[in-house]
């Protein structure tokens, strides 16, 4: 009887520590089911303007509770979707890093809204010598002539800054902003908005142009008066030449008044006749 009585009390400790196993498992799996979710990251490194597909995504295990905002968990919602900005492998794709729905891929999809795109032409000197790489700043000089028609257009030549604070989109044909080695290129895009573009559109059809670099976190705007040879060498302005004004006159007839002259006194006078010849004497 104790025999039996023991196996019976071993049988159900077994039971019950099976069942307890069981429990923990279970409260464990769902635990750990709960504290991450699938999201969808990328494959491999992608450029700005790139559709997604297939290929470029991959689904991971990511905790719930460092799940940034915007990320998708459904890779069918991706599909042809234009990323606006450079990603890296493994790096989750977000709304905010996506060009809107229906945008088709190019250097279109990265133009934020109400901007153009404008190309213009540089050198290595007018280009910074190809530090100017896509996502920099830079303002924009142009170099003219303040009178086209003066025979000494020397010295009326001005250096002004026209645009300030200006996004380097592409340089040539290249938009990733990833690499940081200077390009000497001979076109690059500026993203600028539609005033802007008039304006630049002028400044280059009048004089030559030049981009200068400008810190990343540097966006105060600085107003200046250009530069002239006159402020440059610190000679005085020329002084402008005095106004003619033309007056219209009317002729008029003045009296002629003759001040402090004695009235004229009457004076006698007799003929006087001698042979043949005759004199007036007044007395």
């Amino acid at each position: 009887m104790k025999n039996a009585r023991a196996i019976v009390m071993l049988v159900v400790a077994l039971v019950a520590g099976i069942a307890a196993v069981v429990s923990a498992s279970r409260w464990l799996s769902q635990q750990s089911s709960s504290s991450v979710k699938q999201v969808a990251v990328a494959a491999s490194d992608m450029d700005l303007g790139q559709p997604l597909g297939n290929e470029q995504l991959r689904m991971v295990s990511w905790p719930a509770g460092s799940l940034p905002p915007g990320t998708f968990d459904d890779p069918k919602a991706l599909q042809g979707r234009v990323v606006r900005a450079s990603l890296q492998k493994g790096e989750p794709i977000l709304e905010s890093k996506l060009a809107p729905i229906g945008t088709k891929g190019g250097l279109s999809a990265v133009i934020a809204e109400g901007k153009r795109a404008i190309t213009v032409r540089v050198n290595d000197v007018v280009g910074v010598a190809g530090f100017a790489l896509p996502g920099n700043l830079v303002d924009v000089i142009v170099n003219t002539n303040e009178d086209a028609k003066s025979a000494n257009n020397n010295n009326n030549s001005i250096s002004k800054i026209v645009l300030e604070k200006i996004l380097v989109l592409a340089v040539a044909q290249q938009v990733s902003r990833d690499d940081t080695q200077p390009k000497v290129v001979n076109a690059v895009t500026l993203e600028v908005t539609p005033d802007q573009a008039e304006k630049l559109d002028v400044a280059r059809s009048v004089g030559t142009l030049s981009l200068v670099l400008r810190n990343q976190v540097d966006v105060a705007a600085t107003a200046t008066g250009g530069a002239t040879k006159g402020t440059l060498l610190g000679t005085p302005a020329a002084e402008p030449a005095p106004k003619v004004v033309m007056v219209s006159t009317t002729r008029a007839t003045a009296k002629v008044r003759h001040v402090g002259s004695s009235p004229i006194r009457q004076r006698d006078c007799i003929g006087v006749l001698a042979g043949v010849q005759g004199s007036m004497e007044c007395f």
